[in-house]
């Protein structure tokens, strides 16, 4: 799998498992790309809906994506602390368009303090019987959960201590 170069400024798009293209964030500045994990940052960049809103995220983020996981991670950069937006999916592919995955609806949000609420159970179940998830994912997508969780709590990969803060001082001198 080729992967994005450091220093190069990529699309991610996330799809449903049917296929369709759901969201897309312009604009993220690779700080390491490899085929096993990709740590990207972006500052109020345009995000793209499928249905064709547009919005603008708020804060700097470092975003944090794995090839051997089914969720990836996004840390917020606020004033009163760091906020983690986790998508619980597929593992990412890269090709020369994107860094790409597919959502499966459930999210996790993690507070400044390390306590996490699971987001969205009821879009997953609409979205498990319209397109008809098979069983081996939603096994993997609880697994998933529970394994988020157990990084979440032992403060592993991007929730370590530092971690934002290092990879928000490497994209700063990018910008």
């Amino acid at each position: 799998m080729i992967f994005p170069k450091t220093g190069s400024n990529i699309l991610v798009q996330s799809y449903k498992h049917n296929g369709l293209l759901h969201r897309v964030w312009e604009e993220t500045i690779i700080l390491k790309g490899t085929s096993h994990e990709v740590i990207g940052g972006n500052d109020r960049i345009l995000v793209q809906e499928s249905d064709g809103r547009q919005w603008r995220t708020r804060e700097p983020a470092i975003c944090y994506f794995t090839a051997h996981h089914w969720f990836n991670a996004i840390g917020m950069i606020r004033n009163d602390g760091i906020y983690y937006y986790c998508n619980l999916g597929t593992p990412f592919t890269y090709d020369e368009e994107a860094l790409k995955y597919i959502d499966y609806d459930l999210d996790i949000k993690v507070f400044p303090d390390m306590t996490y609420k699971l987001l969205d159970e009821d879009e997953f179940a609409l979205h498990k019987n319209q397109m008809n998830y098979p069983k081996e994912v939603e096994y993997i997508l609880r697994r998933s959960v529970d394994e988020l969780v157990s990084w979440i709590s032992q403060r592993k990969g991007p929730f370590e201590p530092g971690f934002i803060e290092y990879w928000y001082e490497r994209f700063l001198q990018y910008r």
